[in-house]
C-alpha cells in the first residue's frame, strides 16, 4: 500500500480514511428507513438496507482501528468481533423465539463459513494485493485455528448422536419423545462446554498469553491516530445499533426478496443473510490487512467464527429454554456439518506457517464459493 499524502493525512471525527467516500452512503440509512415505513417492494427495501450496512460496517472498522491502537490487537479483535456479532445474534433470538430453528441454524452456519473463509480470504487478497508476503503471530493462529477444531466437534458429534438415535428408534430401543429428549440433553452439555472454552480463550487471549495478540508493527504504513477511547466506544454503540436496526429491515424482507430472486431459503438463510450481517467484520478485517495489520485482520475473522460457535450458538441453546416455544438443539444438516469441517481444515493449512499471500486468500475465497454454489443447489 502505497504512502501517499491523501493516505497519511490524518483522521478526524467520523472521516474514515483512505475511504472517505463510503460516508456518502450513509444516505441509505434513512432511505432504507422510508422504504420500510412506506412499504416498499421487498427486493427494494433489501438492497436499499444492505447498501446501508456498509457505511456503518466502515464506521466500526474506524473505531475498532482506534481502540486497537491504545488496546493491542487481541481487544481490538474481540471488540470488533462483539459488536460485528451483535446484529446477527438480536436477529437470531427474535427468529428463537418465533420457533424458526432452521433459521437460526442456517444463519449461525452461514456466520461461521463467511468469516473463516470469505472475510479471512478477502482480507489477506486484499492486504497481499501489493505485498509479496504479510506475517501475523503463529502461535495465535494455531490456538485459533485448533479452537475452530472443537466448534466443528461441537457440531459434528449431534449429528453423529441423530442418526445412532434414528438407527435406535427404527430398532424399537427408545421412541420418538425419548429421542428428542436425549438430543436435547446432549445439545444442552455440549453447549456448556463450548461456552466454558470460549470464556477459557478469553482469559487465554486477554490474560495469561496476551503478548501474543499484540500484533506485528506495521511498516511503511500510515499512522491511525488513537484518538480518544470513549469516543471510539461511542462510535461503536451507535454504528451497531444502526447496524442490527438496518438488519432488522433487510431480515424482515428477506423471504419476500429471495422469491423475487429466484433463491432458495437455505441458500438466503446461509448465504445471503449471513454475508450481509458479516459486512462489520469484512470491511474492517480488509481495512486492516491492506494497513498491513494482519494479526488484527486474523483476531477478526477468525474470532468472529469462534465468537459464533463456541459464544452465540450456546447461547441461544440456554436461551431457547426460555424464549422458544421448544428448546434449541445444535443438531445441524449432514451438508452444513461437512462445510464447517472443509472450512476449518482449510483454514488451518492457510495460517499455521504464520505467514500469508494473495493467492492463499483467493484459495479461501474460492473454497467459500464452492459452498455457496453447493447451497445454492442444495435441494
Amino acid at each position: 500500500m502505497s504512502t501517499s499524502k491523501a493516505a497519511a493525512a490524518p483522521t478526524s471525527g467520523w472521516a474514515l480514511t483512505p475511504d472517505r467516500w463510503l460516508l456518502g452512503l450513509l444516505v441509505f440509512v434513512p432511505l432504507a428507513v422510508l422504504a420500510s415505513a412506506l412499504h416498499w417492494r421487498a427486493l427494494a427495501i433489501f438492497v436499499l438496507a444492505a447498501l446501508a450496512i456498509v457505511p456503518l460496517a466502515g464506521l466500526m472498522g474506524n473505531a475498532t482501528d482506534r481502540l486497537a491502537a491504545r488496546l493491542g490487537a487481541g481487544v481490538g479483535g474481540l471488540l470488533n468481533a462483539t459488536f460485528g456479532n451483535a446484529a446477527e445474534l438480536i436477529l437470531a433470538v427474535v427468529a428463537l423465539a418465533r420457533g424458526l430453528h432452521q433459521v437460526v441454524q442456517a444463519s449461525l452456519t452461514g456466520s461461521i463459513l463467511g468469516n473463516a473463509l470469505l472475510v479471512l480470504g478477502m482480507a489477506i487478497l486484499s492486504g497481499g494485493f501489493r505485498r509479496e508476503r504479510q506475517t501475523f503471530d503463529r502461535s495465535a493462529a494455531a490456538v485459533g485455528s485448533t479452537l475452530l477444531v472443537l466448534a466443528a466437534i461441537g457440531l459434528m458429534i449431534p449429528a453423529a448422536f441423530h442418526w445412532i438415535a434414528e438407527v435406535a428408534r427404527a430398532r424399537g430401543t427408545v421412541d420418538v419423545d425419548q429421542e428428542i429428549g436425549l438430543e436435547h440433553g446432549l445439545s444442552l452439555a455440549i453447549a456448556i462446554v463450548l461456552f466454558t472454552m470460549y470464556v477459557l480463550s478469553l482469559l487465554f487471549s486477554l490474560r495469561t498469553h496476551r503478548h501474543l495478540y499484540r500484533g506485528h508493527a506495521a511498516t511503511g504504513e500510515p499512522a491511525v491516530p488513537s484518538g480518544s477511547v470513549r469516543g471510539a466506544v461511542i462510535r461503536l454503540v451507535i454504528a451497531t445499533a444502526l447496524v442490527a436496526w438496518m438488519s432488522e429491515i433487510l431480515v424482515g424482507v428477506v423471504e419476500e426478496a429471495s422469491h423475487a430472486l429466484g433463491l432458495t431459503p437455505v441458500f438466503v438463510g446461509v448465504v445471503v443473510v449471513a454475508v450481509v450481517g458479516n459486512a462489520a467484520e469484512h470491511s474492517t478485517a480488509v481495512l486492516m490487512a491492506v494497513r498491513n495489520k494482519m494479526d488484527l485482520a486474523m483476531n477478526i475473522a477468525v474470532g468472529s467464527s469462534l465468537q459464533i460457535a463456541l459464544f452465540v450458538a450456546p447461547l441461544l441453546v440456554f436461551l431457547s429454554y426460555g424464549l422458544g416455544p421448544q428448546p434449541m438443539d445444535l443438531r445441524f444438516s449432514p451438508f452444513e456439518v461437512l462445510a464447517v469441517g472443509v472450512a476449518v481444515v482449510v483454514v488451518h493449512m492457510v495460517s499455521q506457517d504464520g505467514e500469508s499471500n494473495w493467492l492463499e486468500g483467493a484459495l479461501l475465497v474460492a473454497v467459500y464459493v464452492i459452498l455457496a454454489i453447493a447451497f445454492y443447489f442444495l435441494p
